[in-house]
């Protein structure tokens, strides 16, 4: 019979279908980052967990994460060499997504929240809305309060300023007016700004 001839499997190759490597990531399409086989550099700057850092040839850093069953994943391209981590892929997208998703949440809760009076706020409203105003602003957002005059009643206007004059006051614990109250066509309004929490100091031991 005659002999078959094979040719030695490649490292890359072996890894990738060794029985029970899980941790490696098979792209069925082109991948966000350039990953393991697909990093063209012939050398990257190593980071990661369980890794010494440094200066590694691409070759060799593929080795590193083959031998933690993870992936080598580009993570910056543009830096001379590029930077590469050692990571689960799928790991690293989920922690990428869930951050980013993260910070949109976070962007989006800082609204301008309205709040609005009128010349005549009997103290119940008045207080229902500072209530309000509050919770607004301990959550991070801004608060535009305004008063809304209809008809004649534009001629008193220092009313109105009055009301967002002691809005702010009572608002004083959570935020801060970011300018005195002005007259937009009929409205009169005044932007307030949460304040930043300051740090309690550590206490001293007597």
């Amino acid at each position: 019979m005659q002999g078959v001839s094979l040719k030695p499997m490649s490292l890359s190759n072996k890894s990738i279908s060794r029985p029970g490597f899980k941790g490696r990531f098979i792209p069925r399409k082109e991948a966000e980052h350039r990953i393991n086989n697909l990093i063209r550099a012939t050398q990257v700057r190593l980071v990661g967990d369980n890794v010494t850092m440094g200066v590694y040839s691409t070759s060799e850093a593929l080795k590193i994460a083959q031998q933690l069953e993870l992936d080598l994943v580009e993570i910056s391209p543009q830096a001379d060499p590029p930077v590469c981590k050692v990571v689960e892929y799928n790991k690293f997208l989920y922690d990428k997504k869930r951050k980013e998703k993260e910070m949109k949440a976070k962007s989006k809760s800082a609204e301008l929240k309205e709040i609005r009076f009128t010349p005549g706020t009997d103290d119940h409203d008045f207080d229902f809305k500072a209530r309000h105003a509050e919770k607004f602003l301990q959550d991070g957002n801004k608060v535009k309060a305004y008063v809304q005059f209809k008809g004649r009643a534009i001629m008193f206007k220092e009313r109105g300023e009055l009301v967002l004059l002691k809005f702010a006051e009572r608002l004083a614990e959570f935020g801060q007016p970011e300018g005195l109250p002005k007259l937009e066509g009929k409205r009169m309004l005044m932007i307030i700004a949460p304040k930043t929490q300051k740090k309690k100091p550590a206490a001293t031991a007597v």
